[in-house]
């Protein structure tokens, strides 16, 4: 279990970044959602003590976070939104290099870092030079530098970020096939990651927690209050004004209109509600639209 008590962090120029975050994390994939600018990358190098908070505490287990780094960095794997690699390096090198800083040696270290390559279908590529790797590639070599150590605590942020469909559901499959026994934090922007991962998420806005909970529940309390409408671009101001829209899709040529409303409105067919859903109605009820346009 991971636990933050007023997490808070305000960088130079009065820049509020996180603000009172309380969180109990506990096993399994934790989706932390959020526009982009909500705190999010923030809040996850703190958890993974490359930055210290203004105030708050943060628990892992046993673990006091901010008093011993070095016990929570030894049960760490953390994959950022962004990493570098040596040049002309190849996957299977660079991971027996981080594997010896790990603290795996001997003949334990190749056996580890054979099996990882093996699970993040890296295998075939072992020999190529990783700043050559797609992004796919780059990625799942990311999430194998952070499984080295078998790790208890797995922060990845942005993970999926740029990927074509079929990488993002090859790392979701990695990602779920990992993430029974350990903590994962996954930190994203992209809804879809979240639906299709995460047992319990938060939705961070402005550096504060804004929603929290089962997927299920927060889906389930817009259930007979969502609806939809095909509406011309002609109408579509007139429905805005009239009604609570929390977003519009443009689909085949049509303009279909989701709007949150306790009667039928005129027109309109009843939706399944989605965590997209959740998402935006969070984000407009905190005066977060501009992140929708």
């Amino acid at each position: 279990m991971l636990r933050l008590c007023g997490v808070s962090k305000t960088y130079a120029g009065n820049v509020v970044a996180l603000q009172n975050v309380n969180l109990e994390i506990p096993n399994g994939i934790f989706g932390l959602l959020g526009p982009n600018g909500a705190g999010k990358s923030t809040l996850m190098r703190t958890i993974a003590t490359l930055q210290e908070p203004d105030d708050g505490t943060i628990h892992f287990d046993t673990i006091d976070v901010l008093k011993d780094k070095t016990a929570l960095r030894r049960v760490l794997g953390y994959l950022p939104q962004e990493f570098g690699s040596y040049p002309r390096t190849s996957a299977e090198a660079m991971l027996l290099h981080f594997a010896a800083l790990k603290g795996i040696h001997g003949h334990q270290r190749r056996q580890v870092v054979e099996r990882l390559l093996v699970h993040t279908n890296l295998w075939k590529v072992r020999k190529r030079s990783v700043d050559k790797f797609s992004g796919g590639m780059k990625r799942r070599f990311g999430i194998a530098q952070a499984l080295l150590g078998n790790p208890r605590l797995i922060i990845v942020d942005e993970p999926t970020a740029g990927l074509d469909p079929a990488e993002r559901r090859r790392f979701q499959n990695l990602l779920a096939e990992v993430g029974e026994e350990r903590v994962i934090i996954l930190s994203t922007h992209i809804v879809d990651d979240v639906a299709a991962l995460c047992s319990r998420i938060a939705i961070l806005g402005r550096g504060t927690i804004l929603a929290d909970g089962e997927p299920a529940k927060l889906t389930a309390e817009l259930n007979g209050k969502l609806w939809t409408v095909v509406a011309s671009q002609a109408d579509l101001a007139r429905i805005r004004a009239e009604q609570y829209v929390i977003s519009t899709r443009f689909r085949a040529g049509r303009t279909v209109v989701r709007i949150i409303a306790d009667d039928k409105p005129e027109g309109a067919t009843a939706a399944v509600p989605e965590l997209e859903d959740v998402y935006f109605r969070v984000l407009i009820d905190h005066g977060l639209t501009d992140n929708l346009e």
